[in-house]
């Protein structure tokens, strides 16, 4: 409890423990904050109390099943094993997968690398080859040479995440300058509980589609609405388009869903494009899975 003084409320005759358990009863984002309020809150932020409450409790096993285990468990303290794993992805699985946290929260994010994922045709040469990138945090990505049907997906267990959590899925992605087949073609994109489809949207992997979709929206405007142009801008505002990432790969939301604290549900993310044209130029890097950001 706070002690006040003159009308003025001081925390600095509490005990610093107090104080700490207080703040891991908070957030991370929080008590970096409260950090920067007062010199008692600063020290007792420094705690590894309060960053052991902000790791999941089952960090240990993560952990251990990546090779850096032994240099991360020795971490100088809790708060820079937090932010360890928040600024740098561990590869755990034997490189299949990488684990970080979410800043703000502590909840946890993994990618599925391509070579985890249920890619068609990719162990045949002629329409699949498997490279070597410096810029990618997995040994290998999946570039796509040649096919007319695409369909990639990926599974992941409730049990994995942070319960209680609205997660969003996302394809990461890179386009070669030579890519075809997808500037006016939507890929179909969908989320399945337990075998349960429980989400489907249409998706753009090209970058610069959505800039193309407002301006031909805009021309459209000017000229007379009918059923057929009204009936797809409306399948377009509910459209999703790819982003750039700060790491400069590309990704689109393949869809969201809610993780109850509760029995293991399997997550299936796909995203599928089987019309008859063909498409290439597309490099997969893996499929993300990570809290998804307020609007």
């Amino acid at each position: 409890m706070a002690v006040v003084t003159g009308g003025v409320i001081s925390f600095e005759v509490l005990p610093e423990d107090c104080i700490a358990n207080a703040l891991s009863l908070t957030s991370p984002e929080d008590a970096c904050r409260l950090s920067l309020v007062a010199s008692a809150f600063y020290s007792a932020a420094q705690f590894d109390a309060v960053w052991e409450r902000f790791l999941p409790a089952d960090y240990r096993d993560i952990i251990s099943r990546s090779g850096d285990a032994a240099d991360l468990l020795a971490s100088a303290s809790k708060k820079d094993l937090y932010f360890r794993l928040c600024d740098n992805p561990i590869l755990i699985d034997d490189g299949t997968k990488s684990f970080s946290l979410e800043k703000k929260s502590g909840k946890k994010c993994y990618m599925l690398a391509a070579r985890s994922l249920k890619i068609v045709w990719s162990d045949t040469p002629r329409y699949w080859q498997w490279i070597s990138l410096p810029e990618s945090r997995f040994c290998e990505a999946a570039e796509l040479l040649d096919v007319c049907w695409l369909e990639i997906c990926g599974k992941i267990n409730s049990s994995m995440l942070s319960p209680n959590t609205n997660y969003a899925a996302y394809l990461v992605f890179a386009l070669q300058p030579r890519t075809y087949g997808f500037e006016y073609q939507p890929v179909e994109a969908s989320i399945e509980i337990n075998g349960h489809e429980a989400q489907k949207r249409t998706v753009y992997l090209d970058h610069q589609r959505e800039q193309k979709e407002r301006y031909a929206v805009v021309q459209r405007r000017i000229g007379i609405f009918n059923h057929r142009i009204t009936h797809r801008m409306r399948q377009r505002e509910n459209a999703g388009y790819s982003k750039e990432r700060s790491d400069k790969w590309m990704e689109v939301e393949v869809g969201e869903f809610f993780v109850k604290d509760g029995p293991d549900s399997e997550i299936a993310m796909c995203l599928m494009q089987i019309k008859s044209h063909w498409k290439s130029g597309v490099i997969v890097q893996g499929i993300e899975v990570r809290p998804k950001e307020d609007k």
